[in-house]
């Protein structure tokens, strides 16, 4: 497929996944790319300081020339040139997240001529987007089975809204992605529940940790509360479900004028509810997994029913390449996703 790609940024969710993927395909596809109507399902739309320095940082590594790379910009055109590798150096600056930022460029990266280390600085554990604990123990792990290497450290977390963290990925790339299949989960080997404050009490974890607890059955030796040093306040429970077939990680934020309960009990039930449905395949996951194994070009998933975030993916996808999706639903709603192409 060549030729240039049209994307209403409006489309499905109408969010900023719309122009991460659209421009993660470009990267790896040498299509040109034209999004209108950015970000359009937003109450601010157009690209915000996250959504530019995802641009920067795509335009860096394909050597690409954009037009409408500024704040506030509601259409973009990228066409982009010769793949880079090496060393990258971006800050998304206070807490936009870095891990959408690496979303962005990682797909082409792992598909380069050699090996690149990123350092990205801002955010690292966003309520709105995948944090790193996310990205080193569930996704990173399965982008290695596909063939390419990709190592997260964390240097320093940055939590919403001061940010000021800073992660730093290396990545040995592969010649091509191995198609991967997930279909069953397997029996669960591990489960670990780690509560973090950053300048606050550790009296909030916990409290975040005996709800885990009481609503998982976990016992006390899985439990961790971790004081942490950032540039501000912050809070973050993970719960990590480590099974034959892949590792789970589910979490949830700490808000102000949320109760550390009532923070816990969400997503204590998040992973309750992932270990009752017997899929490998969580709601988060599924969403980050539908590019890489769309470039693989066969492979296929047990998910929950699919997000509307996931079946805008889907869509931004097909817009670059000719790869088939097949979605089959059970009686409970959830489904298999199998790639062809």
């Amino acid at each position: 497929m060549t030729g240039l790609v049209r994307i209403d940024g409006s489309m499905g969710e109408g969010g900023g996944q719309v122009l991460r993927t659209a421009l993660a395909l470009s990267l790896t596809t040498r299509r040109p790319v034209e999004i209108t109507r950015i970000r359009a399902g937003r109450q601010k739309p157009g690209l915000m300081r996250q959504h530019l320095t995802a641009v920067q940082a795509a335009a860096a590594v394909g050597s690409a020339h954009v037009k409408g790379a500024e704040i506030g910009s509601r259409e973009l055109r990228f066409e982009p040139g010769a793949l880079r590798h090496g060393s990258f150096d971006f800050s998304v600056g206070t807490a936009g997240s870095t891990t959408l930022v690496l979303q962005t460029i990682l797909p082409a990266l792992v598909l380069a001529g050699g090996p690149s280390t990123v350092r990205l600085r801002g955010g690292t554990h966003n309520p709105m987007a995948p944090p790193f604990d996310f990205l080193e123990k569930a996704f990173l792990p399965l982008v290695g089975r596909m063939g390419a290497t990709v190592d997260a450290v964390l240097v320093q977390p940055g939590f919403y809204p001061a940010g000021g963290g800073e992660c730093i990925v290396t990545v040995t790339p592969a010649a091509r992605l191995r198609p991967l299949v997930l279909l069953e989960r397997g029996e669960v080997k591990r489960r670990a529940a780690r509560a973090v404050v950053s300048k606050l009490s550790r009296e909030i974890a916990t409290r975040e940790l005996a709800v885990v607890s009481r609503l998982l059955g976990w016992e006390a030796e899985r439990l961790e509360a971790v004081s942490v040093d950032s540039s501000g306040p912050g809070n973050v429970v993970t719960l990590e479900i480590e099974s034959a077939g892949l590792t789970e990680v589910f979490t949830g934020f700490g808000e102000k004028g949320i109760s550390a309960e009532a923070v816990a009990e969400k997503v204590a039930r998040e992973a309750r509810d992932y270990l009752a449905s017997g899929v490998p395949v969580g709601e988060h996951l599924a969403d980050q997994l539908l590019l890489p194994m769309a470039l693989a070009g066969s492979g296929a998933f047990r998910t929950t029913p699919l997000s509307r975030h996931a079946t805008t993916n889907i869509e931004v996808i097909r817009a670059f390449l000719p790869v088939r999706f097949d979605v089959e639903a059970d009686e409970k709603g959830n489904c298999v996703v199998r790639f062809s192409g």
